[in-house]
């Protein structure tokens, strides 16, 4: 019986043995990939993964227009190659490509592209050159100090006198610089008028080469420019909707390329600017415009030369500083310490723009706690006054400013009555509060790092014999920038 439990035990022991063995040879499975998400660009390109595993795998992919340098391999770390083609249908496309290994483990990665509706005309990208471009945009800002619109100009259908404006010349440019302004906004429209081919988005290049003549009356004489992409018949700003998210990035990029390199030459004098008013009421649509405004700065940038430094500015949701305070977040850049936002302002607008009485208000004569009317109070303010135009610019100062992000206030301005089927009854009263409204403004605009630009079609400045129309808030501007 002793014999037997001895042999018993000898094979206990041995199984034991083998057991004990075998689970310390057993090896936990493996199976990495470096990436789960790729995103290829609209004209296509190459991107490399690298798969580690300590088991044979192979890749499933379903999509005929990713391509795989390799789709199966042993164990231990290989780098493998994705390739596209040129994206041409109209919409974004994607996939999912799962790597699988024989040790039960897997792998996904999800693949976008979206697609290319213009050719590209990014055809001549130079190497980064700083040279006149070694402003910072905190720095830049530092050296602009008013800000002037040539409105209802460059933006209107047909041309520059579409609505009514002569043509602009250097020696508009030249007086009002004299005027104390050394910054100009060019409100341009590009889609809605100059494209000579609507299939591929080709800018009529007798503009292009029109508005390179104008930024360089200005930039010839000491003057910054900030260019934009303005209304242009709303295929932008009135679209910040995920259903044409792929429609106006294509168009965005296809007009960037073609502006940047148009004006690549010009020194740090020269900003771009991505839009206008984009309206946006969430954050949905944010994160649509945002998307607007990294292809405007991607295509900027891929020009290359000077535009690899130059400062470019984004709007603000319906440029209103409160919901850019927020909802609004910048792009990003290749480059650090290069970009502005931009907010304008036109509060109350019952009195800054409104020209006629409507069902949700009625239009207001009077602004400012001391300029209030006895006669007919009903036209007095009763919002938008001092108190809150410190308010708003507080808020633009700590969400931007405060963050090394200066702000342009690209547009501002009231509206003066005397003139119009609407005169107040106490029309000099109503006169010292326009008067007032701008000064603030200005002012308080300055004091919390904002750059004002003064919204001018004309009725200030005669753009004809270059003669001041509107002494009045010409003073009152430079009263705002003086005190």
């Amino acid at each position: 019986m002793f014999r037997l439990y001895q042999k018993i035990l000898v094979i206990l022991s041995v199984f034991l043995f083998f057991v004990s063995c075998e689970g310390t040879d057993r090896v936990d499975p493996i199976l990495t990939v470096s990436v789960n998400e790729l995103t290829f660009e609209a004209e296509g390109g190459e991107s490399t993964i690298i798969i580690d595993s300590n088991d044979s795998w192979s890749v499933n992919n379903s999509a005929s227009w990713v391509q795989l340098s390799q789709m199966s391999g042993n164990s231990g770390s290989i780098s493998i190659v994705l390739s596209t083609t040129v994206n041409s249908t109209g919409a974004t496309r994607s996939t999912t490509i799962v790597v699988i290994s024989s040790n039960g483990q897997s792998r996904r990665i999800a693949v976008s592209q979206p697609s290319q509706l213009f050719p590209s005309y990014n055809a001549s990208p130079q190497a980064p050159d700083n040279t006149g471009m070694a402003s910072t945009a905190m720095e830049l800002a530092a050296k602009m100090k008013l800000g002037w619109n040539i409105g209802n100009t460059m933006e209107a259908p047909g041309g520059e006198s579409g609505w009514g404006n002569p043509v602009i010349t250097e020696d508009y440019v030249k007086f009002v610089k004299q005027q104390g302004f050394n910054a100009i906004r060019i409100p341009c429209a590009w889609d809605w008028h100059h494209v000579v081919d609507k299939k591929t988005a080709r800018i009529d290049p007798a503009w292009l080469s029109r508005v390179k003549e104008v930024v360089g009356y200005c930039v010839n004489n000491d003057m910054y420019v900030l260019l934009n992409i303005h209304w242009d018949g709303g295929w932008l700003e009135n679209n910040c909707i995920p259903e044409k998210k792929d429609s106006v990035n294509a168009k965005q990029k296809a007009y960037w390329e073609q502006i940047a390199t148009a004006m690549r030459d010009f020194d740090e004098h020269l900003m771009f600017a991505s839009a206008n008013e984009p309206h946006v009421e969430n954050a949905e649509q944010m994160e649509v415009l945002l998307s607007y405004h990294q292809t405007f700065v991607n295509a900027v940038r891929s020009t290359g030369g000077r535009n690899s430094y130059r400062v470019l500015v984004v709007q603000g949701p319906s440029t209103n500083i409160e919901k850019s305070n927020d909802l609004m977040h910048m792009p990003t850049d290749e480059i650090e310490g290069r970009l502005m936002a931009e907010v304008h302002f036109y509060s109350p607008s019952q009195f800054c723009i409104l020209n006629e009485d409507v069902d949700w208000g009625k239009m207001v004569y009077y602004w400012g706690k001391d300029y209030h009317s006895d006669i007919e109070p009903e036209r007095n303010a009763t919002y938008g006054e001092e108190d809150a135009v410190d308010q708003s610019f507080s808020l633009a100062k700590s969400k931007f400013v405060d963050k090394g992000i200066p702000v342009i206030m690209g547009e501002y301005g009231a509206y003066r009555r005397g003139n119009t089927q609407n005169v107040p009854k106490e029309l000099e009263k109503h006169n010292n509060s326009v008067d007032h409204w701008i000064t603030y403004v200005t002012r308080k605009a300055l004091e919390n790092g904002l750059i004002p630009f003064w919204w001018d079609t004309g009725s200030v400045i005669d753009r004809s014999n270059y003669t001041i129309k509107d002494q009045r808030t010409l003073d009152a501007i430079m009263a705002g920038a003086n005190q």
